[in-house]
Parts: C-alpha cells; structure tokens; sequence
C-alpha cells in the first residue's frame, strides 16, 4: 500500500501500478527497480511508464481470451530474460503482469496515460505496439480478442486500421520465423515471412524495398529509441527486432540479385 501510495505520487494510475509492484523494496532507490534510473526527471518518467505499462498490458492481452497459456507466459519470460532484469526488476516485471491479467485492471486509464507521458514519440509508440504483438502471437495465431483489445491499444495511440494490420503482419512474419527456428527449420527465413517483415509484397520494386528496409532500420535503432525514452533494458528487445528486418531483407536482396 505505502508503495502504491509512493508512486500515485510520481505519477497517476502508471505510478500506483508502478509503486505497487516494487513495493516495499522502494525504499532501497527507484534506481534498482524498473528503468527509473536515479532520479525523476522526464526521460525517467517516460521510461518507468513505458516499462509498466509494457509488462501490465502484456498480462491483459494474455488474459484477452480468456487463458494465459505456456507460450504465453514463456514469451513474457523470454522478454525479461532479453532485458537482462535483475532479481527486484524480474520481481516487478512479474507483479506487473499479473496485475494486468486482472478483470478490474485499469487498462483505459493506463493508456490514456501512457499516451500523455511518451508524447510525440511514434517510434516509441511503435516499439510498444510491436512488443504487445509479440505478445499476442505467442501461440502462432491472434485470437479475436486479443485483436480486439490490440486495436483499441492502437486506437489510443492514433495507429490507423491500417497501420495496425501492417504491423500485425510485420510481426506475425518475424513470429512465424521464430517459431520455425524452435522447431529446427534450418533454410533460414521464408520469402512470404520476410515480405511481411518488411512490409512489402511480391509485386514491390527493388527501389521501395530499399526505401522500406532504410525506414525500418531508422525506426527501430536502438540508440534512438532510448534517447527517445525507452527504458534501456528494452535496448536488445531492438536490437533483436533490426537483426530480424535485416534477416528479412538479405533474403529478398539474394532471391532479387539485388
């Protein structure tokens, strides 16, 4: 209670969500829990939101359908052990997701909070989107819905239908290459994985493929997106998202002898 109290005070709904979840630990300094790091300036505070709000509604997507299954909660293992969380972080991390799995979870208020800290960041945005994504097809399908709540997700976030069927795409691909590797696949990433991971067709040019790749690329640079507020522990969530669009775009470069 005196740590949901404590983060209420740093910052509405995210705050509590956040306090709560470290607890009475968070005597010991903001510092070692979370991406707050030492202080609570304004990268900080973007950062705290983006890791509790990423680890909360990854529980509720997980629950959409009614049951958090192994992939699922394998995934969300899986991302805390890329970010390198140490033994109070992975304690956080955890608390967070379960707090999201709950029926009275606040999901509209920590959306609309989020939106208010991150700002005009739509690479910031994206990444957040993406990470739910991953979540969503954890199991190799997006039940209808969890694409449902991931389209209200979008719609706080101004992402178009569109834009939101793009990044699905984009994601289903790299999951389905993924999953591919798990099971031993050894030809490395498909043509139709790859196309989806670049957000291109069969029937684009060489010239828009380049253009794609490049954007892709910019998008999701590490640096940049923790300069623009991710918490840095996500940085090799990114690093290992350009790996996979780099992946996606020798394929096509070599099927094209481009």
């Amino acid at each position: 209670m005196i740590g949901g109290t404590f983060g209420f005070m740093l910052g509405g709904p995210l705050g509590a969500l956040f306090g709560a979840a470290i607890g009475h630990n968070f005597d010991k300094g903001l510092h070692n829990v979370g991406a707050a790091g030492g202080g609570w300036g304004q990268q900080e505070r973007v950062q705290t939101a983006f890791f509790t709000a990423t680890f909360s509604i990854m529980g509720c997507v997980c629950k959409a359908d009614g049951l958090v299954n192994e992939d699922e909660l394998t995934l969300a293992k899986q991302i805390m052990t890329q970010m390198d969380l140490n033994g109070q972080q992975k304690k956080a991390a955890i608390t967070l997701f379960n707090e999201g799995k709950k029926t009275d979870f606040p999901i509209d208020d920590i959306l609309r909070q989020l939106r208010q800290e991150i700002g005009r960041r739509p690479n910031l945005i994206r990444m957040f989107i993406e990470i739910q994504l991953y979540t969503a097809f954890a199991d190799g399908v997006m039940h209808q819905e969890e694409k449902k709540l991931l389209f209200k997700v979008c719609g706080v976030f101004g992402i178009s239908k569109d834009e939101f069927e793009n990044l699905s795409a984009a994601i289903r691909g790299e999951a389905h290459h993924r999953r591919g590797r798990r099971v031993g696949r050894k030809n490395g990433i498909t043509a139709s994985d790859a196309h989806a991971v670049l957000g291109v067709s069969a029937k684009t040019t060489d010239v828009d493929i380049k253009k794609a790749y490049r954007r892709l690329l910019s998008q999701h640079h590490p640096d940049k997106l923790v300069s623009k507020g991710l918490p840095e522990e996500m940085m090799k969530i990114a690093t290992q998202r350009t790996h996979e669009i780099r992946q996606a775009y020798e394929k096509i470069r070599k099927e094209r002898n481009f």
